[in-house]
């Protein structure tokens, strides 16, 4: 089971502080609720906050709608183990990003 929950700028920064000790907004935050190293059936919520994504798309010049797609590529990568605390682990997830971005592109182009 997937959930999403999109929020504006003060839930997700309750979220953040209430959940991770964290006083910020971000464009995402994501609870797996499933133990199973097999991912054969991940269980979690996405928060997406969505004012602050709207902003990033104008800040790296990108369609809302591509960036919202990001975020979400970004929460279930999140569920599937990938993070982002490193450079690497950022750079890593940034290519799996634009792979499975580029992947839906051409999908919806034909």
């Amino acid at each position: 089971m997937l959930e999403v929950v999109y929020v504006d700028e003060p839930e997700i920064v309750r979220v953040n502080k209430e959940h991770l000790d964290r006083d910020y907004i971000t464009d995402i935050i994501t609870f797996r609720y499933d133990d199973d190293p097999s991912h054969k059936q991940v269980e979690g919520t996405l928060y997406c906050c969505a004012p602050r994504i709207k902003e990033q798309a104008a800040e790296f010049e990108s369609s809302e709608e591509r960036e919202f797609r990001r975020i979400f590529i970004h929460g279930l990568l999140h569920l599937l183990d990938y993070d982002d605390q490193t450079d690497d682990q950022r750079q890593q997830m940034r290519q799996l990003e634009n792979r499975f971005l580029d992947l839906f592109d051409k999908q919806h182009a034909k």
